[in-house]
């Protein structure tokens, strides 16, 4: 009985890394994106970070959302830090008026499902609240 030869063709395989802004880490009271540390509430998309004026969820407003709802995005990923807290529909109602998607999760569960709809290249935006005791005082 002959053996059959298989021919086996070696592949090189790379990880995918997705362009633009990642979180590279995160914290209690901090996040990290592309190895830059933030103490603030922030937004982040794909190709911009910038600073949220908003200090902590009892702060959100309407005004809030409707700088979000202007975002060239089709889902917003809102994290209300270290607990999952709801806010009330009134003040998403601009997100919702834009056509735009709101998950609402923990600021640390908001940075992980961000990376994997980069990856995906998804049009995504993350809102995050980042509880620092220097911000609050």
């Amino acid at each position: 009985m002959q053996r059959k030869r298989f021919d086996f063709h070696a592949m090189k395989l790379h990880q995918a890394r997705p362009a633009g802004n990642r979180f590279t880490g995160y914290g209690p009271d901090y996040v990290t994106v592309n190895g830059k540390r933030w103490e603030t509430s922030l937004v982040v998309l794909a190709d911009e970070v910038f600073e949220w004026s908003v200090r902590d969820f009892e702060s959100l407003s309407a005004d809030s959302f409707i700088t979000l709802a202007r975002l060239p995005v089709e889902i917003l990923l809102l994290g209300t830090g270290a607990k999952l807290r709801f806010p009330h529909p009134r003040l998403t109602q601009s997100i919702t008026a834009a056509g735009i998607g709101l998950e609402v999760m923990d600021t640390q569960a908001a940075c992980r499902t961000y990376n994997i709809l980069l990856a995906e290249d998804r049009k995504v935006a993350a809102a995050l609240l980042v509880s620092n005791s220097r911000q609050l005082s």
